[in-house]
C-alpha cells in the first residue's frame, strides 16, 4: 500500500488503563475508500484501538495513549487537535441503534445545526437519508419519532446521522450485533455502497460478516494478561485463505476464541 492510498496510520499505538496495558506496540496502515475489518476474540483491545481513531478514549479518565495515530499524515494525539473536530471527521457509529428522542429529521440535523451549518437543511437531511439507504422508507414521516423506527432502520439512521457532518471516515463497533439477519444484510450492502465515498472500519466478532464485506482484515488476540497485540493484517482474502500466522488460522477456523 503506497502513501497516498493510506487514510490512517498508527504507529507503536499503546492503551494503557491506569497501569493495565489494554493495546500494544499496534503498527497498522487504514486504506483509504477501503473498508478494514478488526477481528479477534473478546478482550483482545478490538474496540480500544478503534475508539483510538477518533480519540474516543479521551472520554475515559483512566485511559492513557501513546504512540501515534496519524490522519492524513498528521498526528490525532498533537496537543493543538481539537477532539470534538475529529469526530466530525472521522465519524463512530455504536452496536446498538442509539437515535435521540427526537424525530427523524432533527436526528440526521441535529450534528449539523451544532456545527453551524449554513446550507439547506431540508436538502441535506434528504441526502444523508439517502446516502444511508433509508430515505424512501421515511420520507412521509420524517416529523415523527426516530425511536418508532425497526432495529435496521435505527441503525441506518445513525448511519445518516454520522455522514451528515461530512466525515471522512466511519467507525463501526459491532453495527450488526443486535440486529436480525434480513437487517444485517442491508447493513453491510450499505457498507459496500459507502466505502466509495468513505474509508471504513468495522469491529465484528463475525468472521463471515468480516469475510464478506472488508477489503483488509487485521487480527488481534490477547496475551495471557489480557492485553490485546495485533496479530496479522492483510487483504481479507489472504487472511482468510492463506495466513502467515498459527493463531490466525486457528482463530478463523474456530479452534480458538
Amino acid at each position: 500500500m503506497n502513501t497516498d492510498e493510506i487514510i490512517i496510520q498508527t504507529k507503536n499505538l499503546n492503551v494503557w488503563y491506569e497501569t493495565k496495558p489494554a493495546v500494544l506496540d499496534i503498527n497498522l496502515d487504514i486504506a483509504r475508500h477501503k473498508i478494514t475489518a478488526l477481528i479477534g476474540p473478546s478482550g483482545c483491545g478490538k474496540s480500544t484501538l478503534l475508539r483510538c481513531f477518533n480519540r474516543m478514549n479521551d472520554l475515559i479518565p483512566t485511559a492513557q495513549v501513546t504512540g501515534q495515530v496519524l490522519f492524513k499524515g498528521h498526528d490525532l494525539y498533537a496537543p493543538e487537535v481539537d477532539p470534538n473536530e475529529i469526530r466530525y471527521q472521522i465519524g463512530m457509529v455504536f452496536q446498538r441503534p442509539n437515535p435521540f428522542p427526537k424525530s427523524i429529521y432533527d436526528n440526521v440535523a441535529f450534528g449539523p445545526k451544532i456545527n453551524g451549518f449554513k446550507g439547506n437543511m431540508d436538502e441535506m437531511v434528504e441526502q444523508s437519508l439517502r446516502r444511508a439507504a433509508l430515505w424512501d422508507e421515511v420520507k412521509e414521516r420524517l416529523k415523527s419519532s426516530a425511536l418508532a423506527l425497526s432495529g435496521g432502520q435505527q441503525q441506518r439512521l445513525c448511519i445518516a446521522r454520522a455522514l451528515a457532518v461530512e466525515p471522512t471516515v466511519i467507525l463501526m463497533d459491532e453495527p450488526c450485533s443486535a440486529l436480525d439477519p434480513l437487517a444485517t444484510l442491508a447493513i453491510e450492502d450499505l457498507m459496500r455502497e459507502l466505502s466509495r465515498e468513505y474509508s471504513i472500519i468495522i469491529v465484528t466478532h463475525n468472521m463471515q460478516q468480516a469475510a464478506r464485506v472488508s477489503d483488509y482484515t487485521a487480527f488481534l488476540t490477547a496475551d495471557e494478561r489480557r492485553t490485546g497485540e495485533l496479530v496479522e493484517f492483510g487483504e481479507t482474502r489472504a487472511i482468510f485463505t492463506s495466513p502467515r500466522d498459527q493463531r490466525t488460522e486457528a482463530y478463523i477456523t474456530g479452534r480458538f476464541g
